[in-house]
């Protein structure tokens, strides 16, 4: 299948072309539970994987849709809680007990209504304005979850969230899971691909750059916006509930404002203009996250400030390049190809 892209992400490699690296990276993940330890499977990788999905509906809107939306945590979260409340938890009394291959379809179904239903108000502003409006109404999912106890169970939220023993495994176990999260990670990379390069996607693409031309030449702007709203709501409503199944349970933190700004910084440090790049971000973040403690009490440091090195390291990426990991990985490249040192710019000798 020729999935594979030159460095600048705009051209599908022939078949039979695939260059090395993605060769070498297929295998090293395939291979990874022979070299890592649970820990790192199921902490680093799994983790990665999921908020990288999450992340991986934000780049869809803004790197190919020109939005920039901060509810994409919501919407996982709001998959997450469909799976609790209609499949089964520790929550008895409020858990229906459904099988999963109905509970699932509902979670994605549901999260895709909503987006599409926020998008419709959302995609009529532009800029900061669509910004604060979905980051208002993240506000207000998280409120809401937190006060209402006959359906989300308020603060306590659902324990108890397991996936099922499909194929008669233990998904919870850090090998099955692994490789149940890297699965999903690599479908949704893939259909993203697909997508992007498809008339819906490739129209999408205009839009983001004129829509006043799009909209001359016939094409629905507002549809195309909304549309693209609800397909990243199944991608991100994928990564809920995978997390909700890594954690073990759901409660309203789950869509707090923390943590619907770290999928923002996720896809900004690896970068907004490839599917790639929230998985990038999403595994520094993640290294950073489980580190950053034990670095800093090393430095004789408190623990708890280790979203400070976070912070610093988001910075950093900014600051050296706007378009996060990948445009510095660009950067690099040409200054190689230019015959200059990739450090100081300058040529070689």
């Amino acid at each position: 299948m020729a999935v594979a892209e030159t460095a600048s992400g705009t051209t599908p490699a022939p078949a039979g072309r695939i260059p090395p690296r993605y060769w070498v990276t297929g295998a090293l993940l395939l291979l990874m539970p022979a070299i890592a330890n649970d820990f790192f499977l199921y902490q680093v990788f799994g983790w990665a994987f999921i908020l990288g999905t999450i992340a991986l509906s934000l780049q869809f809107l803004a790197g190919y849709g020109g939005m920039v939306s901060l509810l994409q945590m919501s919407v996982a979260a709001l998959a997450g809680y469909v799976v609790a409340i209609l499949g089964t938890s520790g929550t008895v009394a409020l858990s229906l007990g459904w099988p999963w291959w109905v509970v699932i379809p509902i979670a994605l179904a549901g999260a895709c209504l909503f987006a599409t239903a926020v998008g419709a108000l959302a995609v009529r502003t532009e800029g900061i304005y669509m910004i604060m409006i979905t980051l208002a109404i993240a506000a207000a999912f998280f409120y809401f979850t937190r006060q209402n106890y006959s359906i989300f169970n308020g603060y306590s939220g659902f324990p108890g969230v397991v996936p099922p023993p499909v194929l008669g495994l233990d998904w919870r176990q850090p090998v099955p899971f692994y490789y149940l999260t890297l699965g999903v990670a690599l479908v949704c990379y893939l259909v993203v691909l697909y997508v992007a390069r498809a008339p819906f996607g490739l129209a999408l693409q205009g839009v983001r750059d004129n829509p006043r031309r799009m909209a001359a030449l016939g094409f629905d702007v507002f549809w195309h916006r909304v549309l693209a709203q609800g397909f990243a709501a199944v991608i991100a409503g994928l990564g809920g509930i995978l997390l909700v199944w890594q954690n073990g349970q759901i409660s309203p933190g789950t869509a707090g404002l923390p943590a619907v700004f770290d999928i923002l910084v996720v896809a900004i440090v690896g970068g907004l203009r490839h599917p790639v790049g929230p998985y990038i971000g999403a595994l520094i973040y993640v290294l950073l996250r489980a580190f950053a403690p034990d670095v800093l009490q090393a430095l004789g440091l408190s623990g708890e400030r280790f979203k400070m090195v976070v912070g610093i390291g988001f910075l950093a990426v900014v600051w050296w390049s706007p378009d996060g990991v990948l445009g510095l990985w660009d950067r690099w490249r040409a200054l190689r190809a230019a015959g200059r040192d990739p450090l100081t710019g300058r040529a070689g000798r």
